[in-house]
């Protein structure tokens, strides 16, 4: 992890490196947060600073490596044969068991290169139970100098049982309703347009095109990022097992960001329409962050009555809780939007 990095000065970072000077290493962690990059980013600067061979001592606010011994290079390359990345695969984009068996049994081995040998799980929460119950049973008796690093953006959706085995430390607590940029900018164009009266059906499908192709731009954003970061970038020559395994990694990878960063701008416009609850029911000021977002909010509160007001937060709700699940995307989003009262 590069010194500087938003993670770096985070109490997370900041409790781990008072463990590691201490000597004291959890077997089990538990690292949650929105951004489940910043997650792998963490994971992977603790088993470096375990792992390191050319370790220098850390600032106040960031794990120790040098980042350019063997183990740190290989780890930052996800090909550390001691270091096993665990993501959902399969059409229901989940752990399974016979993924947790694979590494449960490769973690009891050995280590090759390194002093501490590490699973990490990538979106947890998508063991499926079978998988949860044999994760549990390596929880109870983790072999030594061993370490299991779960990541999730959603740890409730673990077992209570799995939780409270893990030392948990959560990254970028600091939640705010807009938390990209380009969100934001979608969000601010929206609120312009509902501002004034939505009187036809032409206005409502050019509001619904204007969110499809934000989401459009998200998804080609995640493929991109993610697309990047896979091992199929860097080796060519692999075994056609491997390769077919990786792929399917990604495209999970893929379809598990692209439904937190849909969720993420649903979450944006949820609040803005708070805002407008808010404003049409007292004279207490939502929290949106531009002045604009407030203006707008409120020239739609006025042409609301309190009960459509509240009805639009259901029908965020309703529309967040459909795309769970799998009904056309398009069509759930076009239904929710035309049901707005705006």
């Amino acid at each position: 992890m590069a010194a500087g990095h938003d993670t770096d000065s985070s109490p997370a970072v900041r409790l781990l490196l008072r463990s590691l000077r201490r000597g004291r290493v959890g077997h089990a962690y538990l690292f949650s947060g929105d951004s489940m990059t910043e997650l792998e980013e963490l994971a992977r600067a603790l088993t470096k600073a375990l792992n390191c061979t050319s370790a220098q001592p850390g600032s106040d606010d960031a794990l120790g490596s040098c980042g350019h011994c063997p183990n740190c290079r290989r780890i930052d390359r996800f090909n550390h044969p001691d270091i096993l990345w665990v993501r959902p695969e399969s059409k229901l984009r989940s752990i399974t068991i016979d993924q947790i068996r694979d590494v449960m049994h490769a973690v009891n081995l050995k280590p090759t290169d390194a002093a501490w040998k590490a699973a990490i799980l990538v979106a947890a929460e998508r063991m499926n139970v079978q998988a949860a119950n044999a994760f549990l049973k390596t929880l109870e008796e983790p072999p030594p100098r061993s370490l299991l690093v779960l990541l999730s953006t959603d740890p409730q959706r673990l077992l209570e049982t799995i939780r409270s085995r893990c030392l948990r430390l959560t990254v970028g607590s600091e939640v705010t309703h807009v938390t990209d940029a380009a969100d934001g900018e979608w969000l601010t164009r929206f609120s312009s347009v509902v501002a004034t009266p939505q009187k036809s059906l032409l206005s409502r499908y050019l509001l619904l095109d204007g969110l499809l192709k934000r989401l459009a731009e998200i998804r080609a954003s995640v493929e991109r990022e993610l697309s990047a970061k896979s091992p199929l970038e860097t080796h060519d020559e692999v075994e056609p097992s491997l390769r077919e395994k990786w792929e399917d990694e990604l495209t999970a990878a893929i379809e598990a960001e692209y439904r937190k960063r849909r969720s993420d701008l649903l979450n944006a416009l949820h609040w803005w329409l708070r805002d407008v609850w808010i404003a049409r029911n007292t004279d207490a000021p939502g929290i949106s962050q531009l002045p604009e977002l407030a203006d707008n909010a409120a020239k739609l509160a006025d042409r609301l009555t309190p009960p459509q007001a509240l009805e639009n937060l259901k029908v965020i709700e309703r529309t967040r809780r459909m795309l769970e699940t799998n009904v056309q995307e398009a069509l759930a989003i076009e239904v929710g939007l035309l049901k707005l009262n705006l």
